[in-house]
């Protein structure tokens, strides 16, 4: 009887799939039959800073749209990160102020082309100086540095080369805070086998995934960043992505107390904070102090998966994308106090020039 109900489900099994042949498990996204409130949350509760957000491009053209997609959602300000150096740095900042000067906050980048020639050094740090002259207010570093950056000898820069600590240095004194990202997920460096959490989005961008000593072990790229966290302990850093631990939150809340000059933001890792809601929440009560919003890519309808997760406390929702996060998600429900510190009062405090008056206290 055993026998024959395996040999029944196997034809059946054969059946349905020879009516869905193209189904397979990147396809399958079954609508779930749980019924429970639901809160989609479009706009945010409070006005809000966005402090990880890149437009390449920002201009006079462009700035009228961006501005109407941001007062949909009320968002007041944006930092892009994303400005440049030297001359294009300084038509962004213009056209900032010529268009919209009270919703945008300009990051200037590094060029590290050449580092290690003499005097290399001495002119990135007066470069930096000029674009803050210009309208910088904080520097954001991309994730090249660790990854891909070399020196005049092909030799790859790590993130904590003495090379780089006059930049960092500067920062302290000129008072803007760097955004860093460094390395990438974990799981990237893990085999893609079927342990691998991060599977599916490694087999739809295969770009994605590195061996376990490319460039080098995540482990390492990390902790060439805390080093320079912590080698420059007068500077603001902040962590981009959770700094790669909004999965293990207990590791996270150990680095913010070892490290009282670094802050966080939780851009395209918000479905890492929804799967564990109580957890997250009992996070963000004990550092409310030391995170800010942040987004990451600039599509305007995701932020209501992040306004949901943090203002709401729905059950079992989806995220937005299925190869980054397939499991479902549960709101925090943050009260305003812990709200306002996220969506505004932080970022006010350690990025200079962002116009007050569009906050309520």
């Amino acid at each position: 009887m055993k026998k024959l109900l395996c040999i029944i489900g196997a034809a059946c099994t054969v059946s349905a799939y020879a009516q869905h042949p193209s189904m397979d498990f990147e396809k399958y996204d079954p609508v779930s039959t749980l019924v429970v409130p639901e809160h989609i949350v479009t706009k945010a509760k409070y006005p809000f800073i966005d402090v990880h957000n890149h437009q390449w491009n920002l201009s006079e053209q462009s700035i009228p749209g961006v501005v109407k997609d941001m007062d949909k959602m009320n968002m007041a300000v944006m930092v892009n990160l994303s400005g440049g150096n030297g001359s294009r740095l300084q038509r962004m900042t213009e056209a900032v102020k010529a268009v919209a000067p009270k919703r945008f906050i300009v990051f200037a980048n590094i060029d590290f082309d050449g580092i290690g020639k003499p005097g290399w050094t001495e002119k990135a740090v007066q470069q930096l100086k000029d674009d803050v002259q210009h309208g910088a207010n904080g520097l954001k570093i991309f994730k090249n540095l660790g990854f891909s950056v070399k020196d005049n000898s092909g030799k790859r820069v790590p993130v904590d080369d003495p090379r780089l600590d006059a930049i960092w240095e500067a920062c302290g004194s000129l008072k803007i805070p760097v955004l860093i990202h460094t390395a990438d997920p974990k799981p990237f460096w893990d085999p893609a086998d079927e342990h691998n959490e991060r599977w599916l989005e490694i087999v739809t961008h295969p770009g994605r995934k590195r061996g376990p000593d490319d460039p080098e072990p995540w482990e390492q790229l990390i902790e060439e960043q805390h080093r320079m966290f912590k080698k420059h302990p007068h500077t603001t850093f902040i962590a981009a992505h959770f700094g790669w631990y909004p999965n293990d939150l207990g590791k996270l809340g150990a680095l913010l107390d070892a490290m009282p000059n670094v802050m966080v933001e939780f851009g395209a890792v918000i479905a890492e904070l929804g799967r564990q809601p109580r957890a997250a929440r009992q996070f963000f009560e004990k550092y409310q102090d030391r995170i800010m919003f942040g987004k990451d890519s600039w599509v305007p309808e995701e932020y209501v998966t992040y306004f949901r997760t943090l203002e709401t406390e729905d059950e079992y929702f989806p995220y937005h994308k299925k190869y980054h996060a397939f499991w479902r998600m549960y709101g925090m429900g943050l009260p305003d106090g812990i709200l306002k510190k996220v969506y505004y009062k932080n970022a006010l405090r350690i990025i200079p020039n962002i116009d007050k008056t569009a906050f309520p206290d």
